[in-house]
């Protein structure tokens, strides 16, 4: 937008000017010289670079998943976070589709991925879970 009004204002200039040019001894009007100019970025400060599509983005670091097995689901989900792994998804593991409401009264028998991988930190982890005593 700045540009197009920066433009706008070079045209209306340029044709005041060419409107009140200067004119010969018989008072008729000298042809005048029309430049264009075109806009220009402003100029980067010593030491940054410019990013393009070109440059690739970080390689996320992998994390190594941590063995929740055996542990109440409270626990295993802190422990996923503390690892920086927060995509958790839980399910019960008898196959009863109950929510797990209240974690801590659930133990963890089996996980997915399986422990000690190398995942992304957005890998989805999910935490296959039995209420206690079942």
């Amino acid at each position: 937008m700045r540009t197009t009004t920066i433009a706008a204002a070079g045209l209306l200039v340029a044709s005041a000017l060419a409107a009140c040019g200067p004119v010969d001894q018989a008072g008729a009007a000298k042809p005048v010289k029309t430049v264009t100019v075109a806009p220009t970025t402003a100029p980067r400060a010593a030491g940054t670079t410019k990013h393009t599509a070109a440059a690739a983005e970080p390689t996320p670091k992998l994390i190594r998943v941590p063995r929740v097995v055996g542990h109440n689901h409270q626990a295993a989900q802190n422990e996923m976070q503390a690892a920086g792994l927060f995509m958790l998804h839980e399910k019960d593991a008898t196959g009863q589709g109950r929510l797990l409401l209240w974690d801590r009264n659930w133990v963890v028998v089996r996980q997915s991925p399986a422990a000690g991988k190398r995942v992304g930190p957005d890998t989805p982890i999910t935490l296959y879970s039995k209420k206690i005593g079942e």
